[in-house]
């Protein structure tokens, strides 16, 4: 358990121990989640990184990709759309 105070302005300085734990480095943000009564704090960046990837389940098996191959062939095919859409834009 790591203490910290809070100084006149609501700063708290974070311990080291935990802001290892969080991957946080200066100029970072930090997210507080209310939960069952308690405040979490997070790395914002993991939070979203988590959000997002919460967001994609799913889609791999919903597009048919199951090999890293078929990302790349899916990423190709992407491009060769937007560069076929840019040349019928002149």
């Amino acid at each position: 358990m790591e203490l910290a105070k809070v100084m006149s302005k609501g700063q708290v300085t974070i311990p080291i121990n935990i802001r290892k734990k969080l991957n946080l480095k200066e100029g970072d943000k930090v997210v507080f989640i209310e939960k069952d009564g308690n405040m979490i704090i997070a790395n914002s960046a993991m939070v979203a990184l988590q959000k997002i990837q919460d967001e994609f389940e799913g889609e791999a098996e919903r597009l048919g990709l199951e090999t890293e191959q078929d990302v790349v062939n899916l990423v190709k095919e992407v491009r060769r759309e937007i560069h076929a859409e840019k040349q019928g834009d002149k």
